[in-house]
């Protein structure tokens, strides 16, 4: 689940007055930062003026024995959320945002999702909060559960508002909030594309697989595993500066571009194929593999998030979407760790929406991976993320004072090396970490040929403890 307690932008200091449900729907992408795509969502209002509070969405379960279920745990995640934080909601809307099946029509996806509706009502209605309205916005139309009068919600629907000429869509405009384009879009570029390189990224991580795995499986204090940690991060590092500057020009730390240098951006505007294409080229299958297997080692894993401002945040996040794209069947469920990444990279640099949909793609392939859902909660109650920055910089300087002191030995430096202060910040969002995080001593998921358990197509909703979910 995608939820959000917490103003993504600008907008949240301008006050807007939305009128009737034209605009309510209108304003939906702005308020997540991306056109939803067969999603439910409820946002909480407050006050006697219903100022915009905290939201969560989900995907439309596509069975309809789900509804209830679903319902009941949307209403009590809205509500509870903004009870820990001292503001529970006066009020809620409901979105029901769908597209139509071939031969289908908005109108037909609106009486088909009504039963859906009814129970979202109820559900918040036992939670003594009222649903001041219910849309369903589908092929272009919204439709009003809530409204009986024809002349401002006609039953065949109402065109939505040209996109750009709403009060809503002019003031997000002057605050600098843009609408990434569609969640399925958003998605789309933490995904495998396909391709001819495909099967070549397959046995490149086949051959990682046998050649890491053993070695990350020995002990906490093996010699094998914290050489495999330190050939991960120097390779991460000599990678990631591949992405603060195009070939032939200076590096991050000299020359034109600066520590945080514009030319962190490059290949065109961030988010179009052709840059992700660039970015894709920058890193070579062997490479790309040995990355993915060696970041299923916690400890590197979190070592990595160090990478979090500046231009290495900005160069980061693209590896990390890199990273993600190349786990390719049977290697699905390793993406986890660098969506992880991407999800805290981008939160951390103020991409809000970003790291909502990358955390959101990280539970959907395991639920019980503790960093994602630490972050996805802590981010969602609008926590600062400013405090994790500063525990990990604190885990950095005395991992790295450590280091230069006089006899400092290997093992001492693996211990001082996983950050437990970052969860502990993590943890006063609220979350429960269970004790996954605690049992698990490896802190890798082994997977793919070298586990001999050779992966099946679809992801795994679980995991088992002491193994990637217990990270």
């Amino acid at each position: 689940m995608n939820a959000n307690h917490h103003e993504s932008s600008d907008l949240s200091r301008t006050r807007i007055t939305l009128r009737g449900p034209a605009e309510l729907a209108d304003a939906l992408p702005f308020v997540l930062g991306f056109h939803p795509t067969d999603s439910v969502v409820l946002v909480a209002l407050h006050g006697e003026h219903g100022r915009f509070g905290g939201r969560v969405r989900l995907g439309i379960p596509r069975s309809p024995r789900e509804w209830a279920s679903t319902a009941d745990h949307l209403a009590e995640c809205l509500v509870e959320g903004g009870s820990r934080s001292g503001d529970r909601p006066d009020g809620i809307v409901v979105f029901l945002c769908q597209d139509p099946a071939a031969g289908e029509t908005g109108r037909r996806v609106m009486e088909r999702l009504r039963p859906f509706a009814q129970r979202l009502r109820t559900a918040c209605g036992a939670l003594d909060i009222p649903v001041y309205e219910a849309l369903c916005i589908s092929d272009g139309l919204f439709f009003s559960y809530c409204c009986p009068d024809a002349r401002c919600c006609p039953p065949d629907g109402t065109p939505l508002a040209l996109s750009g000429t709403t009060v809503m869509a002019a003031t997000a405009a002057y605050a600098g909030v843009q609408v990434r384009g569609s969640l399925r879009d958003m998605e789309r570029r933490f995904q495998p594309s396909g391709g001819p390189r495909e099967e070549e990224q397959r046995a490149a991580l086949d051959a990682s697989a046998a050649a890491l795995v053993p070695r990350i499986l020995e002990d906490a204090e093996g010699e094998g595993r914290a050489a495999v940690r330190e050939t991960t991060l120097s390779l991460a590092r000599a990678v990631l500066r591949r992405f603060a500057r195009p070939k032939g020009e200076a590096g991050p730390t000299g020359g034109s571009g600066g520590p945080t240098g514009p030319s962190a951006v490059r290949g065109g505007v961030a988010g179009t194929v052709e840059s992700d294409a660039a970015d894709d080229a920058l890193v070579e299958t062997g490479e790309a593999a040995a990355l993915i297997l060696g970041l299923q080692d916690r400890v590197t894993r979190d070592r990595a998030a160090e990478w979090m401002e500046g231009w290495e945040g900005t160069a980061a996040l693209r590896l990390w979407r890199v990273l993600a794209r190349r786990c390719v069947a049977p290697y699905q469920e390793h993406a986890v760790a660098p969506l992880t990444l991407a999800g805290w990279t981008a939160w951390s640099t103020g991409d809000e929406p970003t790291a909502r949909v990358a955390l959101g793609l990280a539970l959907d392939i395991d639920p019980e991976y503790v960093f994602a859902r630490l972050l996805h909660q802590a981010c969602n109650e609008g926590l600062d993320p400013e405090s994790l920055r500063s525990c990990l910089r604190t885990e950095r300087d005395s991992r790295t004072a450590t280091d230069e002191a006089p006899g400092a030995s290997p093992r001492v430096r693996t211990r001082l090396a996983r950050p437990q202060s970052s969860r502990q910040t993590l943890r006063k969002a609220g979350s429960r970490t269970g004790g996954a995080e605690r049992r698990s001593s490896a802190g890798v998921r082994p997977g793919g040929p070298a586990a001999g358990k050779p992966r099946s197509g679809s992801p795994s909703r679980g995991g088992q403890r002491g193994t990637r979910s217990g990270r």
